[in-house]
């Protein structure tokens, strides 16, 4: 670009001494409003330490360019082909990190609402269906999972925000059941139902302050079907679904009956077609 077309040439020494100081002064005022900004958003409750990184790069960039361009204001300069200039990059660069924009918003809007936390556990849709993990780190880009089977997930920001996840630590427990089919043996269905609620609450990990519920499913003359709720720490889920399956096997073997239980009920068996 040709500099006579911008700067005037009749520029008085003083007036560029002026220019000169005032981009001085924008470079030093840079370097403190990058340390405020950090400072101020290191503190902030939910702010990471990369976007409080990123904000006061992007904070002491625009004063670097403020204070070039109160200076070329100064000198007379022509600042119109450079704001032309400037506004052709941003939209350039708009377009082009349209989609790194909206993961850091997005970033920016979940670690400050903190929709979720490192730690929690979510599930969210991925290609082959739902995808269960473990939060652990919560980045500029996008939200890291670890699943139960080792794999590490990658779930971009905006997704996060975008579409439904489901937190299964947001309320601090989480319920899971358990089906047993036991023979009656001549005993009452409130009998039973008392013994595996019982049996239940004694396993260690299931959580005292939200009852266990035994319900009956279906009843006959020699067995009783019945559903186990029970409530435990979020992460906690399959092995003390484990212990309770273990417990409620042996507490009702010991009483001699014979007892089938499955955390996953079976399908219904299947039946042959009608005769026609």
């Amino acid at each position: 670009m040709d500099l006579s077309a911008i700067l005037p040439s009749d520029v008085q020494w003083w007036s560029l001494l002026i220019a000169i100081g005032i981009a001085v002064a924008g470079w030093v005022l840079s370097r403190y409003a990058r340390k405020g900004v950090r400072a101020l958003l290191t503190r902030t409750p939910g702010i990471s330490e990369t976007v409080a990184h990123v904000a006061s790069r992007v904070c002491g960039y625009a004063v670097i360019l403020l204070g070039f361009g109160i200076g070329l204001a100064v000198l007379g300069a022509n600042v119109q082909p450079l704001l032309a200039i400037v506004l052709i990059v941003a939209v350039v660069l708009a377009l082009v990190l349209r989609g790194v924009a909206d993961n850091f918003a997005a970033g920016v809007l979940i670690q400050t609402r903190q929709p979720v936390k490192v730690g929690d556990e979510i599930r969210v849709d991925g290609p082959d269906g739902l995808i269960t993990g473990t939060v652990t780190e919560l980045n500029s880009r996008s939200v890291v999972l670890l699943t139960v089977d080792g794999r590490t997930v990658h779930v971009p920001n905006a997704m996060v925000l975008g579409d439904p996840i489901i937190n299964d630590s947001t309320h601090g427990a989480r319920r899971s059941e358990v089906q047993v089919r036991v023979s009656r043996g001549g005993a009452t269905v409130d009998d039973l139902l008392d013994q595996i609620a019982t049996a239940t609450a004694e396993v260690p990990g299931v959580h005292a302050r939200e009852h266990v519920r035994a319900l009956a499913v279906a009843v006959s003359p020699e067995r009783l079907t019945a559903r186990v709720q029970f409530w435990h720490h979020p992460l906690h889920g399959v092995p003390v679904t484990a212990d309770v399956v273990r417990a409620l096997a042996a507490a009702l073997e010991d009483a001699g009956r014979v007892v089938t239980v499955t955390s996953e009920p079976a399908a219904a068996p299947l039946t042959p077609p009608d005769q026609v």
